[in-house]
């Protein structure tokens, strides 16, 4: 994935690395070895450039496509899945927090719902169907906003993302890696600089708890789109993934 992307930024711009900066790539990854036969390395460069060339705004496809085909959420087929808020600080200051994660993570009887401990009940409904005990993975979360919001204060947001998987049910288990990372493209420094001090616009600290609450709800949010969403799979050696039986998420609680 790394050398692809190299290679296609090259071939989209090919000053880079002589009157441009060079590429430094960031690839992530996530284990899906109980359905992905992952040492076969089957991810190629040209799927890499069919996932660049596709890329665009507008609604995210969510489910186990893409990068999150192999994944599984609380013993469910998980994969890709997005949400976001708008907070207004005052009407001045209107911002937007959305969420993507690759959800791959947990423990089915750890599921909850809307607070509610729907694996525990799937869990004894299904008994032993469920066959995964290695392999549990882990979440990658990408947070966005417009907020002028500095390094520090980013950091901190992206701590408040683990609040919101630790509500789908994660318990961030040994071998299980929460990657979290946080962006704002509230204050845009150029490339070629045309002076040596520039002056940003932040967002003060005693009004930035609406964004915390925003991300830890848009988190848990995406989780649950990611389940919402999966459709069922099996992978190699016969691994089943079953997908969140929908009918669950309205049935009666009484």
């Amino acid at each position: 994935c790394s050398e692809a992307l190299v290679e296609w930024m090259v071939s989209k711009h090919a000053g880079i690395g002589r009157e441009h900066d060079v590429i430094i790539p960031l690839v992530g990854e996530c284990d899906d070895s109980w359905l992905n036969d992952s040492s076969g390395r089957h991810v190629r460069a040209e799927h890499v450039f069919a996932a660049l060339d596709d890329a665009s705004d507008g609604p995210v496809d969510e489910g186990n496509i893409g990068g999150g085909t192999g994944m599984m959420t609380c013993d469910l087929a998980g994969g890709i899945g997005t949400s976001s808020r708008v907070i207004a600080i005052d009407p001045e200051h209107v911002y937007t927090v959305g969420v993507l994660v690759m959800s791959n993570f947990g423990y089915l009887e750890d599921l909850r719902v809307d607070g509610e401990a729907l694996g525990r009940r799937l869990t004894r409904e299904w008994g032993g169907a469920i066959q995964r005990r290695v392999s549990y993975g882990s979440i990658i979360a990408i947070i966005a906003t417009d907020a002028p919001l500095n390094s520090h204060q980013l950091s901190r947001l992206a701590k408040r993302s683990a609040l919101g998987i630790g509500r789908a049910g994660s318990i961030a288990a040994h071998g299980s890696g929460e990657i979290v990372l946080a962006f704002s493209t509230g204050n845009a420094i150029p490339r070629a600089f045309s002076k040596k001090v520039y002056r940003l616009e932040v967002l003060a600290d005693p009004f930035i708890n609406p964004l915390y609450e925003a991300t830890i709800d848009a988190t848990e949010e995406a989780i649950l789109n990611a389940l919402c969403m999966a459709t069922p799979m099996v992978g190699r050696d016969g691994h089943h993934a079953r997908a969140l039986p929908l009918e669950e998420l309205v049935r009666d609680k009484d």
